[in-house]
């Protein structure tokens, strides 16, 4: 049988064009010590291949779209291609290494070969290095796929050594083979036919239809809303550029804030995003009121329904959901702002079914790249009408992780951007520290520094809250 894309992945591929790239990513900061560099990273990459199939694998299109695209081995698959070798002048700074970050994820990739891409990037100050990864939405699924930042950090120094690469790629599937796997299916589902030749034509209900179907919970959940979405910049048609900002943060603060405040650290980062947001609408001259509110969707992780704990071994039977808060933007005081989003919280938390961080550290290798992805999916249902923007938040561990033999110090996740958002955020902690990451469009949301500054305030503010 055919290794045919999902309804969901055949979706993100068919949506995408040159303004909206459907690919997760991630910026990784080494210090450098002891043999790691460029050949050290393809080394190590090439290595590990075998466990992910998905990564030597491209897109096939059926002739006439009598069926959705399938995964066929790349024959003509080139490491080198995939992991890139780029440098800042020396001494880079971290802006012109985010700068980069921008630039590279505004680049749509290549549908003809396996849909990830890897930068080393050399020349930063301090001795350091940093990797850049894009890996496409229809590629991490969780359990056979996982994002290439989980499976190549350790918890120890590694050193690769020269290995011997045995994989051979089986043979591309003739047109007429793909054509009669085609009927044979549809003989069975007479009904995906014409949703196929309705996709193919660009028919948006049909791909409306698709999504749903893949995760129509969350499909169920968004059209429960009786209110609409509010109005404001972060819903605007999208540029092909990109900006980045990042904020770092003490895990102790937000540990801080919620034994005086309570909450979760979960909450903690909603509430120190929506103060953000505020100060952020007014400074571009937006009317905020005490009843103004921004839409988010910030996707969650689940046991699925009969399953007794969270997997440690992968991601496998764990599910994302994602749900849709209203962020009070017009609350002034930050100690409410994060008493109205934990009771928020709560209403979406489902005792037998939510995932504990503690649980979610147990996952071997850096599981918030898999996590992150995983929570891109799931609101990948959304057109960018229902919702203002994405926000993830996957803790890590709390351990020095090394690629090589290169410490890991920082890590940040950026996520796409929908069509008509404008601004998305992934936060994660590893290592005594909270990362965000924050992706915006270069015409909507030039002044994401700004916003950026404006998170490190909005803790600030309820570090310094009182009850």
């Amino acid at each position: 049988m055919p290794d045919r894309l999902s309804a969901l992945d055949a979706s993100f591929l068919s949506q995408e064009d040159a303004t909206t790239p459907r690919h997760v990513g991630g910026v990784a900061v080494f210090e450098r010590a002891g043999r790691f560099d460029y050949e050290q990273l393809l080394c190590l990459i090439g290595q590990r291949l075998g466990y992910l199939p998905r990564y030597r694998q491209r897109v096939l299109a059926v002739p006439g779209h009598l069926a959705r695209p399938v995964w066929v081995d790349d024959v003509d698959f080139d490491l080198t291609y995939h992991v890139r070798r780029s440098a800042l002048p020396s001494p880079g700074s971290d802006e012109q290494l985010f700068d980069l970050v921008a630039r590279l994820m505004a680049r749509p990739m290549d549908h003809d070969r396996p849909l990830w891409e890897a930068y080393f990037v050399e020349g930063l100050a301090g001795n350091r290095v940093a990797l850049i990864t894009k890996t496409h939405q229809a590629v991490v699924d969780g359990s056979g796929t996982v994002e290439l930042g989980q499976l190549i950090l350790d918890t120890e120094p590694q050193l690769c050594e020269p290995y011997e690469d045995i994989w051979t790629p089986r043979r591309l599937p003739s047109a007429t083979q793909l054509v009669l796997d085609a009927l044979g299916e549809t003989t069975q589902r007479p009904a995906e036919l014409v949703e196929n030749a309705r996709a193919a034509l660009g028919d948006v209900v049909a791909a409306a239809d698709r999504l749903t179907g893949s995760v129509g919970g969350v499909a169920s959940k968004v059209r429960s809303l009786l209110r609409p979405t509010p109005a404001g910049p972060l819903n605007a048609p999208l540029s092909g550029g990109r900006v980045f900002a990042v904020v770092r943060s003490e895990l102790d603060d937000f540990r801080r804030i919620r034994a005086v405040h309570g909450g979760t650290v979960n909450d903690i980062v909603l509430a120190a995003v929506t103060g953000a947001l505020r100060e952020w609408l007014v400074s571009r001259g937006v009317a905020v009121t005490g009843a103004s509110t921004v839409r988010a969707m910030v996707p969650m992780a689940v046991l699925e329904p009969g399953t007794a704990r969270f997997s440690t071994a992968g991601l496998v039977n764990n599910e994302i959901e994602a749900h849709v808060v209203d962020l009070p933007v017009g609350e002034p005081n930050p100690v409410l702002r994060l008493q109205h989003l934990s009771h928020a919280m709560r209403a979406h938390t489902d005792p037998g079914r939510s995932v504990a961080a503690r649980a979610m550290l147990k996952v071997g290798g850096f599981a918030p790249a898999t996590m992150h992805s995983l929570a891109v999916r799931a609101a990948g249902t959304d057109p960018g009408r229902l919702v203002n923007l994405v926000i993830t938040n996957s803790p890590g561990p709390q351990e020095w992780l090394y690629a090589g033999q290169a410490r890991m110090t920082e890590m940040y996740p950026v996520l796409p951007l929908a069509r008509n958002q404008a601004l998305a955020i992934g936060v994660t902690s590893y290592h005594g520290n909270v990362y965000f990451g924050l992706n915006g469009d270069r015409k909507a949301v030039w002044d994401v520094g700004n916003l950026a500054t404006m998170v490190e305030d909005s803790l600030e503010e309820l570090k310094g809250a009182h009850r």
